[in-house]
């Protein structure tokens, strides 16, 4: 798996810098190669205070060169650090003035879906109709819908793709904050959340839990503490080059091979395999779940005279 940083990625740039600007840091990374580790086997192996150990690990997930999970341990949970298995790329080759067409779609705006239950969905002050019944998905006060979440099948959203008729697209970016799901949270549930652009599947991310056990700093006064709470922001990216997810080549297929164009609209599916090895559920968060304040969002680069 490789990882692709260009010029413009410049808060991933300034993260990576940071992170490989230390030699207990880098120590670390050496560790992990190894296999997994928690924090307090890091800093006696090391020989530092586990406060140390603890903000090393940090500045490392930040530039997202490990990853961390809680796991039960004999005095409450311990947090282990792994890392991630990439080719780091850097593309420093400076890129000609393109235009950028943001579009942002609240998550209650799918026009299908098929799913099973749990499955509900909330806006910012109550449910809307009943839990764990898929026909209340047809009510229309799901548009105001900020929450949404289900345990099998998809979601379908519709994109505009006018601006294509115009300049030719150079690059599609999509993001979304996700997690797992259960009946409350669970940090321990593994699900393969998948992305359909037209059709066409552009990369799956195996998410580690049903996050909870902190509030999300967006939720709202009344949502209860054992819920679904915040997600990770995903992001997925198209161009010339391949498909990526989170900076990681998952594909080789093309921007063209998708055919954004062709169409009346752009389809985008967020859901589950039938046959996926993980089917843990999707939380899908709205600007006013989570921790992230934006709801599906599409970003086309086009060229210049777009």
């Amino acid at each position: 798996m490789s990882r692709l940083l260009k010029l413009e990625n410049e808060k991933e740039l300034m993260a990576l810098g940071k992170a490989l600007s230390s030699e207990s840091r880098i120590k670390i990374l050496e560790l992990l190669q190894k296999g997994p580790l928690c924090v307090n086997e890091i800093a006696e192996i090391l020989g530092i205070p586990a406060s140390s150990a603890a903000l090393n690990i940090r500045v490392l997930e930040e530039a997202d060169l490990i990853r961390t999970e809680l796991k039960p341990g004999v005095r409450g949970s311990m947090k282990l650090c792994i890392p991630q298995e990439f080719h780091l790329v850097l593309d420093l080759e400076k890129k000609e003035e393109e235009q950028e067409e943001v579009i942002s779609m609240p998550v209650g705006s799918y026009v299908d879906y098929k799913i099973t239950p749990t499955c509900g969905m909330v806006n910012d002050e109550e449910y809307i109709d009943g839990e764990d019944e898929p026909r209340c998905f047809y009510d229309p006060r799901r548009i105001s819908a900020k929450l949404i979440w289900f345990s099998s099948g998809y979601l379908e959203y519709r994109f505009p793709n006018a601006g294509m008729q115009k300049a030719e697209v150079k690059s599609l970016e999509f993001s979304a904050e996700l997690c797992s799901e259960t009946a409350d949270y669970d940090l321990d549930c593994p699900s393969d959340i998948t992305l359909w652009i037209n059709g066409i599947e552009a990369g799956t991310w195996t998410c580690p839990s049903d996050f909870g056990g902190r509030r999300g700093k967006l939720n709202p006064d009344w949502w209860e503490d054992k819920n679904s709470q915040y997600g990770n922001l995903k992001q997925w990216y198209i161009d010339a080059t391949g498909t990526y997810l989170d900076n990681n080549k998952v594909s080789d297929r093309k921007l063209g091979e998708y055919h954004l164009a062709e169409g009346d609209y752009i389809s985008v599916k967020i859901g589950i395999r039938e046959d996926a090895r993980h089917i843990g559920g999707v939380n899908i968060f709205g600007s006013s779940f989570g921790d992230y304040p934006q709801d599906l969002v599409m970003k086309l680069k086009y060229e210049k005279n777009f």
